[in-house]
Formats: C-alpha cells, sequence, structure tokens
C-alpha cells in the first residue's frame, strides 16, 4: 500500500502549497485522521520531497494494522465532549458498481477487507440496512485481539454494536446476529412498527430503538439516538439505499471509499441510491492510499 495523497490536516496543508512552509526533506507528519486523533500510534514520519509528494510512503508496503488505525482515526472530543461522528465504508468499481450478482465481496480484496476490519474495529457501532443483512448474511461483530488495546483505551466495548434500520421488522430473530452477539444488536425502526415484530426482536435479545414517528427511520434522530446510548462513533456499510437516505438528510460526515480496478457493466447498484438531492452535497479529500490498483479515498464533509 502506497499513500498518494496525504492523511492529516497538517500535511495536506503543507502538500498544497498553503502557508506554513514544508520545504523539500521536511518532516511534517505521520498517519492520523486527525492531527492528535484518539487512539492514534507512533509510526513513520512523512517526508515531503521535491513537488509536495509524500516521499516515505511511495514504495509500496504492508500497513501494520496500527498504521491503519492511526490514518482512519476518529476526531477527537470538542470542548463540549464527543459529538457523533458518521462515516461510511463502501466499496465501487470504475464503472460505478456497488456490487457484483447482488453482493459486494467480488468486487474487494484482501487489503480491502483490512481497511473494512480497521473501521470495524475503530467504531462503537455499525449501522446498516436490512436488505443489506438479509443479502450480505450478517453475523455479529466479533472480538478482534488486534484491537482489544485499543478499544479498552477508548472505553469502548469489545466489540461494536451492530444497528439494523429497518421499517418493517421482517428480519429472521433466529440469527446469530440476534441470539448471540458480544455486544447486543440493536434495532432501528418507526414508532409505527408491528407491536409484535417489536415483541420478537426483543425477545431474541435485540434492543428496539425507536428513532422515527411513522413507519421509517429518520436519520438524523437515528444518529442522536445513538449518541444517546453512547455511540458516538458510527459506521455505515450501507447498502445503497440506507446510505441514499444518509446523504439526503446530511447527516454523513465522512466517507471511506475503495475504487476497485474492475469494469463489471451491468445494471449493479451504485453506492448511494434513492431520490437525488436538491444540491450535489459537496466532501474534500483527505487521504489517499494505493495498493495493487485499488485506491482507498477517504472524503469528509467540507
Amino acid at each position: 500500500m502506497r499513500r498518494l495523497f496525504p492523511v492529516t490536516d497538517q500535511t495536506a496543508t503543507r502538500a498544497s502549497g498553503e502557508s506554513g512552509g514544508g520545504g523539500a526533506g521536511e518532516t511534517v507528519g505521520a498517519p492520523g485522521g486527525v492531527s492528535g486523533s484518539e487512539g492514534s500510534r507512533a509510526v513513520p514520519a512523512v517526508d515531503f520531497g521535491h513537488g509536495g509528494l509524500p516521499a516515505g510512503d511511495l514504495v509500496d508496503r504492508e500497513w501494520s494494522l496500527d498504521e491503519l488505525a492511526a490514518a482512519y482515526a476518529y476526531p477527537e472530543p470538542g470542548p463540549t465532549g464527543r459529538e457523533p461522528w458518521l462515516r461510511a465504508n463502501m466499496v465501487s468499481t470504475l464503472d460505478g458498481a456497488a456490487q457484483h450478482d447482488g453482493r459486494s465481496q467480488p468486487i474487494s480484496s484482501a487489503t480491502d477487507m483490512r481497511v473494512f476490519g480497521t473501521l470495524r474495529g475503530l467504531a462503537d457501532v455499525i449501522v446498516v440496512g436490512a436488505e443489506t443483512v438479509r443479502h450480505e448474511g450478517y453475523r455479529p461483530a466479533r472480538v478482534r485481539a488486534e484491537f482489544a488495546e485499543l478499544r479498552e483505551a477508548a472505553g469502548q466495548t469489545p466489540a461494536p454494536a451492530i444497528a439494523v434500520v429497518s421499517a418493517s421488522l421482517e428480519l429472521d430473530f433466529t440469527l446469530p446476529l440476534f441470539t448471540s452477539p458480544v455486544t447486543p444488536t440493536l434495532v432501528l425502526t418507526g414508532a409505527a412498527a408491528a407491536p409484535d415484530r417489536i415483541a420478537t426482536a426483543e425477545k431474541a435479545g435485540a434492543r428496539v430503538v425507536i428513532a422515527g414517528d411513522g413507519v421509517g427511520v429518520d436519520p438524523a434522530r437515528a444518529v442522536r439516538a445513538l449518541a444517546d446510548l453512547g455511540h458516538t462513533r458510527l459506521l455505515t456499510e450501507g447498502g445503497p439505499r440506507l446510505l441514499g437516505q444518509l446523504v439526503a438528510a446530511g447527516v454523513l460526515d465522512e466517507l471511506c471509499l475503495t475504487v476497485a480496478p474492475l469494469l463489471t457493466a451491468g445494471d449493479a447498484q451504485r453506492i448511494a441510491g434513492g431520490p437525488s438531492v436538491g444540491v450535489p452535497r459537496h466532501f474534500e479529500l483527505v487521504s489517499l492510499l494505493e495498493e495493487a490498483g485499488f485506491l482507498f479515498s477517504r472524503y469528509r464533509r467540507s
């Protein structure tokens, strides 16, 4: 994996030639989501050589999990405490397909799965749509020894919770996702959800969270409800319908997008679906990594 674009605010400023110096050979930063982010570890510094490129990471190598965790760290708490931060992690082919044969795995890679695991290891909760749970065969997030120390220091549970967004609650509550998670699974639904389905979910061990006045879920209310439960480091893995709803509601803070060097044609879904927004949402590039032609980009709301 090689870094093609800086990771921190500081290195981004130096690379773009803005004020603050940064002459040839000056060491100006290290992989980290936001400079000084919680969970950052000591990692090799970035040496900006001629032309402002991070010469220290042009060599293709496998990044350690510590480096990946630092590169994707959540923002530090502000003066009033930790605010909810919602990031999405998606994969797309060159021609915009988010799936192949109905699943994302065929367009992924081993490194993409390492990033996938890292993002899960940093999150308090993983928000996912009911349709994706059905199609992707979702299981509970597992405890990973590599992230145990980091999660304990951050005051997190051993494994992130899964929060399933469902209006109908037509889910198989006999699955391990609901019956045997390390951290109890949450189900986000609306106030008009069928009482018998709510009872079935709760009997299976899930915690039902009302996040809407009707049959559906209000994205902004869902984010607030999760934050009220102490889940402020939020990760969504889609699917496209859910991501489209989050984008339309303006609650998405960050997008981690893997671009696979593949062409699939066909009529596969894009990473975000549903009605288009009135005005396109603008995001800025924070970092860009490359491995075997796969691009691992990170954008945040500007």
